[in-house]
Protein backbone atom coordinates (compact mmCIF):
# COMPACT_ATOMS: atom_id res chain seq x y z
CA UNK A 1 0.00 0.00 0.00
CA UNK A 2 2.87 2.45 0.95
CA UNK A 3 4.57 1.77 -2.43
CA UNK A 4 1.15 2.78 -4.85
CA UNK A 5 0.28 5.95 -2.43
CA UNK A 6 4.41 6.79 -3.40
CA UNK A 7 3.68 6.03 -6.87
CA UNK A 8 0.25 7.61 -7.38
CA UNK A 9 1.67 10.35 -5.82
CA UNK A 10 4.74 10.66 -7.85
CA UNK A 11 2.83 10.01 -10.94
CA UNK A 12 0.11 13.37 -10.13
CA UNK A 13 3.04 15.40 -9.37
CA UNK A 14 4.08 14.56 -13.20
CA UNK A 15 1.00 14.96 -14.86
CA UNK A 16 0.13 18.23 -12.38
CA UNK A 17 3.92 19.61 -14.19
CA UNK A 18 3.15 18.62 -17.40
CA UNK A 19 -0.54 20.14 -17.03
CA UNK A 20 0.20 23.22 -15.57
CA UNK A 21 3.30 24.39 -16.51
CA UNK A 22 2.80 23.07 -20.89
CA UNK A 23 3.17 26.37 -22.47
CA UNK A 24 5.96 27.82 -19.63
CA UNK A 25 8.11 24.85 -20.74
CA UNK A 26 7.61 24.94 -24.50
CA UNK A 27 8.28 28.41 -24.53
CA UNK A 28 11.43 27.60 -23.00
CA UNK A 29 12.00 24.79 -25.69
CA UNK A 30 11.49 26.69 -28.49
CA UNK A 31 13.72 29.51 -27.64
CA UNK A 32 16.60 26.94 -27.28
CA UNK A 33 20.40 27.48 -26.00
CA UNK A 34 21.50 24.67 -22.89
CA UNK A 35 18.57 25.56 -20.90
CA UNK A 36 16.13 24.17 -23.11
CA UNK A 37 18.14 20.85 -23.48
CA UNK A 38 17.25 19.97 -19.89
CA UNK A 39 13.46 20.84 -20.12
CA UNK A 40 12.69 19.66 -23.22
CA UNK A 41 13.78 16.04 -22.37
CA UNK A 42 11.73 16.69 -18.98
CA UNK A 43 8.93 17.77 -20.97
CA UNK A 44 9.87 14.12 -23.69
CA UNK A 45 9.53 12.73 -19.91
CA UNK A 46 6.49 14.05 -18.99
CA UNK A 47 4.46 12.85 -22.40
CA UNK A 48 5.26 9.24 -21.74
CA UNK A 49 2.75 9.63 -19.00
CA UNK A 50 0.53 12.07 -20.30
CA UNK A 51 0.12 13.32 -23.58
CA UNK A 52 0.32 16.78 -22.87
CA UNK A 53 1.76 17.47 -25.96
CA UNK A 54 1.38 15.15 -28.98
CA UNK A 55 4.82 13.06 -29.37
CA UNK A 56 5.02 13.64 -33.16
CA UNK A 57 4.24 17.30 -32.50
CA UNK A 58 7.04 17.91 -29.89
CA UNK A 59 9.48 15.65 -31.28
CA UNK A 60 9.50 18.01 -34.46
CA UNK A 61 9.71 21.02 -32.08
CA UNK A 62 12.67 20.08 -31.02
CA UNK A 63 14.19 18.64 -34.24
CA UNK A 64 13.94 22.46 -35.68
CA UNK A 65 15.63 24.08 -32.83
CA UNK A 66 18.17 21.67 -31.92
CA UNK A 67 18.78 19.72 -35.84
CA UNK A 68 18.42 15.96 -36.49
CA UNK A 69 21.25 14.83 -34.53
CA UNK A 70 20.79 17.17 -31.28
CA UNK A 71 17.06 16.25 -32.00
CA UNK A 72 17.37 13.02 -31.77
CA UNK A 73 19.43 12.53 -28.63
CA UNK A 74 17.32 15.29 -26.71
CA UNK A 75 14.21 12.95 -27.95
CA UNK A 76 15.52 9.81 -27.08
CA UNK A 77 16.79 10.45 -24.12
CA UNK A 78 13.74 12.18 -22.58
CA UNK A 79 11.90 9.26 -23.44
CA UNK A 80 13.73 7.05 -22.27
CA UNK A 81 13.47 8.54 -19.03
CA UNK A 82 9.65 8.54 -18.91
CA UNK A 83 9.55 5.11 -20.28
CA UNK A 84 11.94 3.44 -17.77
CA UNK A 85 9.66 5.89 -14.67
CA UNK A 86 6.65 3.86 -16.35
CA UNK A 87 8.13 0.32 -16.57
CA UNK A 88 9.48 1.29 -12.82
CA UNK A 89 5.98 2.57 -11.12
CA UNK A 90 4.12 -0.22 -13.02
CA UNK A 91 6.36 -3.04 -11.63
CA UNK A 92 6.79 -1.52 -8.03
CA UNK A 93 3.66 0.83 -7.64
CA UNK A 94 0.66 -0.45 -9.21
CA UNK A 95 1.36 -4.09 -9.74
CA UNK A 96 -1.48 -5.96 -7.90
CA UNK A 97 -3.88 -3.32 -8.92
CA UNK A 98 -2.69 -3.74 -12.59
CA UNK A 99 -2.53 -7.15 -12.95
CA UNK A 100 -6.25 -7.26 -11.49
CA UNK A 101 -7.17 -4.51 -14.48
CA UNK A 102 -5.09 -6.73 -17.04
CA UNK A 103 -7.06 -9.87 -16.33
CA UNK A 104 -10.10 -8.49 -18.12
CA UNK A 105 -8.20 -8.35 -21.37
CA UNK A 106 -7.37 -11.30 -23.31
CA UNK A 107 -5.77 -9.57 -25.87
CA UNK A 108 -3.02 -8.19 -23.40
CA UNK A 109 -2.60 -11.42 -21.56
CA UNK A 110 -1.81 -13.19 -24.77
CA UNK A 111 1.23 -10.47 -25.64
CA UNK A 112 1.81 -10.85 -21.84
CA UNK A 113 2.71 -14.54 -22.75
CA UNK A 114 4.56 -13.60 -26.18
CA UNK A 115 6.46 -11.25 -23.77
CA UNK A 116 7.24 -13.87 -21.25
CA UNK A 117 8.51 -16.34 -24.30
CA UNK A 118 10.60 -13.70 -26.43
CA UNK A 119 10.90 -10.82 -24.12
CA UNK A 120 13.52 -9.19 -26.56
CA UNK A 121 11.78 -9.37 -30.27
CA UNK A 122 8.14 -9.06 -28.67
CA UNK A 123 9.15 -5.22 -27.37
CA UNK A 124 10.82 -4.71 -29.90
CA UNK A 125 8.33 -5.23 -32.45
CA UNK A 126 5.94 -3.09 -30.68
CA UNK A 127 8.14 -0.07 -30.36
CA UNK A 128 8.90 -0.20 -34.21
CA UNK A 129 5.02 -1.09 -35.19
CA UNK A 130 2.93 0.26 -32.33
CA UNK A 131 0.11 -2.08 -32.82
CA UNK A 132 -0.09 -2.32 -29.11
CA UNK A 133 -0.08 1.31 -27.23
CA UNK A 134 2.95 2.57 -25.66
CA UNK A 135 1.87 2.93 -22.04
CA UNK A 136 0.14 -0.57 -22.31
CA UNK A 137 3.51 -2.24 -23.39
CA UNK A 138 5.04 -0.31 -20.53
CA UNK A 139 2.63 -1.57 -17.81
CA UNK A 140 3.05 -5.26 -19.66
CA UNK A 141 6.47 -5.08 -19.09
CA UNK A 142 6.35 -4.09 -15.41
CA UNK A 143 3.93 -6.89 -14.51
CA UNK A 144 6.23 -9.30 -16.61
CA UNK A 145 8.81 -11.23 -15.75
CA UNK A 146 11.21 -9.59 -18.30
CA UNK A 147 14.35 -8.20 -17.33
CA UNK A 148 15.10 -4.14 -16.82
CA UNK A 149 18.29 -4.41 -19.02
CA UNK A 150 16.26 -6.26 -21.97
CA UNK A 151 13.09 -4.07 -21.66
CA UNK A 152 15.58 -1.04 -21.78
CA UNK A 153 17.70 -2.16 -24.94
CA UNK A 154 14.40 -3.07 -26.71
CA UNK A 155 12.81 -0.30 -26.01
CA UNK A 156 15.78 2.26 -27.19
CA UNK A 157 16.41 0.60 -30.12
CA UNK A 158 12.87 0.51 -31.51
CA UNK A 159 12.13 4.06 -30.62
CA UNK A 160 15.47 5.03 -33.20
CA UNK A 161 13.36 5.04 -36.50
CA UNK A 162 10.75 6.80 -34.85
CA UNK A 163 12.24 9.84 -33.22
CA UNK A 164 14.94 10.11 -36.57
CA UNK A 165 11.93 10.46 -38.59
CA UNK A 166 10.27 12.98 -36.61
CA UNK A 167 13.67 15.19 -36.11
CA UNK A 168 14.48 14.98 -39.32
CA UNK A 169 10.63 16.08 -40.51
CA UNK A 170 10.86 18.87 -37.58
CA UNK A 171 14.33 20.33 -39.07
CA UNK A 172 12.95 20.30 -42.02
CA UNK A 173 9.90 22.58 -41.54
CA UNK A 174 10.79 25.99 -41.60
CA UNK A 175 12.53 25.05 -45.36
CA UNK A 176 10.24 23.48 -46.90
CA UNK A 177 7.25 22.60 -45.18
CA UNK A 178 5.72 20.56 -48.03
CA UNK A 179 8.46 17.99 -47.83
CA UNK A 180 8.51 17.52 -43.75
CA UNK A 181 4.96 16.79 -44.06
CA UNK A 182 5.33 14.56 -46.66
CA UNK A 183 8.22 12.48 -44.64
CA UNK A 184 5.68 12.13 -41.54
CA UNK A 185 2.70 11.60 -43.88
CA UNK A 186 4.77 9.31 -45.83
CA UNK A 187 5.55 7.17 -42.13
CA UNK A 188 1.82 7.14 -40.58
CA UNK A 189 0.95 5.83 -44.03
CA UNK A 190 3.57 2.88 -43.67
CA UNK A 191 2.67 2.19 -39.93
CA UNK A 192 -1.23 2.10 -40.62
CA UNK A 193 -0.85 -0.35 -43.70
CA UNK A 194 1.86 -2.44 -41.16
CA UNK A 195 -1.02 -2.04 -38.73
CA UNK A 196 -3.57 -3.21 -41.28
CA UNK A 197 -1.94 -6.29 -42.67
CA UNK A 198 -1.38 -7.65 -39.24
CA UNK A 199 -4.97 -7.18 -38.30
CA UNK A 200 -6.62 -8.57 -41.68
CA UNK A 201 -3.65 -12.12 -41.04
CA UNK A 202 -4.88 -12.41 -37.43
CA UNK A 203 -8.18 -12.20 -38.83
CA UNK A 204 -8.14 -15.04 -41.51
CA UNK A 205 -6.56 -16.66 -39.21
CA UNK A 206 -9.33 -17.20 -36.91
CA UNK A 207 -11.85 -17.65 -39.61
CA UNK A 208 -10.07 -20.37 -40.84
CA UNK A 209 -9.88 -22.20 -37.67
CA UNK A 210 -13.88 -21.39 -36.79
Amino acid sequence: MQKRIISICILLVIIAIGFFQKDVLLEVVKHGGSWSIIVSMILVAICVFFPIVPFPVLAGIIGAVFGITQGVFISLTGAMAGTMGFFYLSRYGFRDWAERKLAYHSKIKEYEELLNRNSFIAILTCRLIPVIPAPIVNIICGLSRVKTIIFFTASLVGKIPNILILSYAGALFNNNKLYSFGIYGCYVLIIFFINFAIFYLRSAKKSSLD
